[in-house]
């Protein structure tokens, strides 16, 4: 029998669970992660069943929505057999992955085989000099062969999300909404935010506004749209399609916040600007309790905060720990 559903003091439901497979990453984005850094705890993970038997409860529990993250989730072996376990849960209607895009070309067919519905791309650049700036790595040509890989195996529709930089990558809108228009994808541009490794944040940040003002030439002039439980605000463009505008910092969206987080330590993170967490493990070690994990879930849901709160200077926890 399904249990009551999550629902939080300020009556917002919890219907989708972000859900990290690992700290670590193959790319060293400023904003994200030191270029020195192996991991980024050195903490025991959940093994796959763990984090399976978690998403099953929360499922029973009203979430339709599941993304796996990280860290970059596809340096994790085994998520594909993951992507099989979660999306034979039939009350998971809405199955997806957040990746750098740079083993997508590998992983692409197995994981749209395993019952993965659609992914969102990190593309912060289409400059190989400025994606190296921005990554420490020369992968470009990677993601872009793993985007098109994702296209040819029918996993979409594809988001790409760029974290908009000043005087790094602020001057190729355009550009990047030329080639993802070209390519049936959907850009969408996000506000840096002050959060673990973000010391640059203040020469950095650039509003909505301005990156609204940037892409306004672009734009059809039909009003802008939300898609349910979407934190972008989506604008037509003159060539078809959609950009998206992500403005966590300079106008939050907390009334519209849906979802926990799962990082890959095991701790449900009930708002992603503060640091409280709710340790799980206590119900999946030495054995997994479906009702003790139903608990804590509810116990996360009941501290969700009513609105986040962004620390200056930037949050010690960086988005790699987190899952984003």
């Amino acid at each position: 029998m399904r249990q009551e559903r999550l629902r939080d003091p300020y009556g917002r439901a919890v219907t989708y669970l972000r859900v990290s497979v690992t700290h670590r990453c193959n790319l060293r984005c400023f904003y994200c992660l030191p270029r020195d850094a192996n991991s980024v705890y050195g903490a025991s993970l959940l093994d796959l069943d763990e984090i399976a038997a978690v998403v099953e409860v929360a499922a029973s529990l009203g979430v339709t929505k599941v993304r796996i993250t990280g860290g970059e989730p596809l340096v994790r072996p085994g998520v594909a057999g993951l992507v099989r376990k979660l999306g034979q849960m039939p009350e998971i209607t809405d199955l997806a992955l957040s990746t750098n895009g740079t083993l997508l070309a590998e992983y692409a067919g197995e994981l749209r085989a395993a019952g993965l519905m659609r992914v969102n791309v990190s593309l912060d650049s289409l400059r190989p000099h400025v994606f190296r700036a921005i990554s420490g790595r020369s992968d470009l040509p990677r993601v872009l062969e793993g985007i098109e890989a994702a296209r040819r195996v029918g996993l979409g529709p594809i988001k790409l999300n760029v974290v908009v930089l000043r005087g790094v990558n602020d001057d190729e809108l355009a550009e990047i909404v030329a080639y993802a228009s070209a390519k049936s994808l959907t850009p969408r541009f996000i506000e840096y935010m002050p959060m673990g490794w973000g010391r640059r944040w203040q020469d950095s940040f650039v509003p909505a506004s301005e990156i609204l003002d940037r892409i306004r030439p672009l734009l059809s002039g039909a009003p802008p749209h939300r898609i349910p439980g979407d934190t972008a605000v989506y604008y037509s463009l003159r060539t078809g399609g959609d950009v998206g505008v992500i403005s966590p910092v300079s106008c939050r969206f907390c009334d519209l916040c849906n979802r926990l987080r799962l990082t890959a330590e095991g701790r449900l993170r009930p708002c992603l600007t503060r640091e409280g967490e709710v340790d799980l493990t206590p119900a999946l070690r030495p054995r997994i309790q479906p009702e003790a994990i139903a608990q804590l879930l509810r116990a996360a849901t009941a501290s969700r905060p009513v609105r986040g709160s962004y620390a200056s200077p930037p949050r010690a926890k960086p988005m790699a720990a987190i899952g984003g």
